[in-house]
């Protein structure tokens, strides 16, 4: 017994003995990867503000400027952990540590694969020019202008003050309509005049209204009119001409103040426009007194 405890001992000695001459060996590899990871700590957070820097001037929004910055400083990070493990000769480390996080990642992925999708999305759209913060877009049913674009949504506010918040993958996968790339806007305005009404008159002065109610329309032969139905009531006529806007707010606005000039000089020059009117006509003279009325209202 106290032999095979003198020969167990001895093992731990000499496995002890082993160890320290290892460790007494690898002392310049363990400094020299301490230096590694010192140096890559100060160069993450250089290549983190410098990259701040640099898409400071493309993307407006600071949530996406912050999570760009702090992946690039992740990535020199990691870039300085697999070197300082080379310097240590832990190759399989480095690699169990790969396969891990490959696995990892995998799982990650697949469970926040939503989550994921719109964080790419988000990216992608703070480097689109034709989509930036002060924007008037209409795009999946909603209108107005862009508040935010961050790493999870889109956001938007209406004309009504309502804040609509749209998820980043949505916006990427729809059309939008951006009114705020082009400084020009086409006002449409559809109205009728009654059947009496002198039709070239009514052209002329609705051209003369729109000319000398906007700055933009130098004459009226830049308004286009044209008559499009003989309604119900009335003749319906569509009339266009172009503004200087670059959003909705402004387009309506256009349109009502042109829809008051022009209510204006019709009343001043006696055009009617008139309701919806339904006319019966009864061919037959109805007499109450008659006897078959009087039986028949007797019966019901």
């Amino acid at each position: 017994m106290k032999e095979q405890f003198n020969i167990a001992f001895g093992n731990l000695v000499d496995k002890l003995i082993g160890w320290f001459n290892t460790l007494i060996a690898s002392i310049p590899n363990l400094i020299l990867a301490i230096l590694v990871m010192v140096s890559t700590y100060f160069a993450a957070k250089y290549i983190s503000r410098l990259v701040g820097k640099l898409i400071d001037k493309k993307v407006e929004q600071t949530s996406i400027k912050n999570a760009i910055s702090r992946v690039s400083a992740v990535v020199v990070v990691a870039l300085g952990l697999f070197i300082a493990l080379g310097v240590l000769n832990l190759g399989k480390a480095l690699t169990s540590l790969l396969a891990g996080a490959g696995v990892v990642g995998l799982a990650i992925g697949l469970a926040l694969q939503g989550t994921l999708a719109n964080t790419f999305a988000g990216l992608i759209l703070s480097f689109r020019k034709k989509i930036q913060i002060g924007h008037w877009v209409e795009t999946t049913g909603y209108s107005g202008e862009v508040m935010d674009i961050n790493l999870k949504d889109f956001t938007l506010k209406e004309a009504d003050n309502n804040i609509v918040i749209i998820p980043n993958k949505t916006i990427l996968d729809n059309p939008l309509k951006n009114y705020s790339l082009t400084t020009r806007m086409r006002v449409f305005i559809e109205c009728g005049v009654g059947y009496e009404s002198d039709l070239e008159k009514v052209e002329q002065l609705t051209k003369t209204v729109i000319a000398n109610t906007f700055d933009q329309v130098k004459t009226a032969d830049d308004v286009e009119f044209y008559y499009t139905e003989f309604g119900g009531s009335s003749i319906n006529y569509l009339c266009r001409f172009w503004i200087d806007a670059d959003s909705m707010l402004e387009k309506l606005r256009a349109k009502t103040k042109a829809i008051i000039e022009i209510k204006k000089a019709y009343d001043k020059e006696d055009i009617n426009i008139p309701f919806p009117i339904r006319t019966l006509q009864f061919d037959n003279k109805l007499n109450v007194k008659a006897p078959d009325f009087k039986q028949a209202y007797a019966n019901n």
